[in-house]
């Protein structure tokens, strides 16, 4: 029961560590996205290679807004935030109620 416990607590560890890092890279390709970024760097290539795959759905369904503004970064934010907080924090919380014993 201690290596499950073990188990849930890890990944919700790196669960929570992958979302936190997906969270900041999104954050910054959505500054980087109202400034005139050379699109050559190759610190803009990698940050909309990692994150084009999980924006691209997003804006399947939600257009852009008004004039151009796109809310995806803003959504898949919020995603982020409810994984690392439901998913990540229940893996981590089972697996302490598993070690405890409750």
């Amino acid at each position: 029961m201690i290596a499950l416990a073990n188990l849930l607590i890890a990944l919700g560890q790196i669960l929570s560590s992958v979302v936190f890092f997906f969270l900041i890279i999104t954050i910054i390709r959505a500054i980087i996205s109202w400034v005139n970024a050379d699109p050559h760097n190759p610190i803009v290539r990698f940050l909309i290679a990692s994150t084009e795959p999980l924006l691209r759905p997003i804006r399947r369904y939600v257009p852009p807004f008004g004039g151009g503004l796109d809310l995806s970064p803003l959504i898949l934010v919020l995603v982020l935030m409810f994984i690392n907080s439901f998913v990540a924090q229940s893996l981590m919380d089972y697996g302490v109620v598993l070690k405890r014993g409750l």
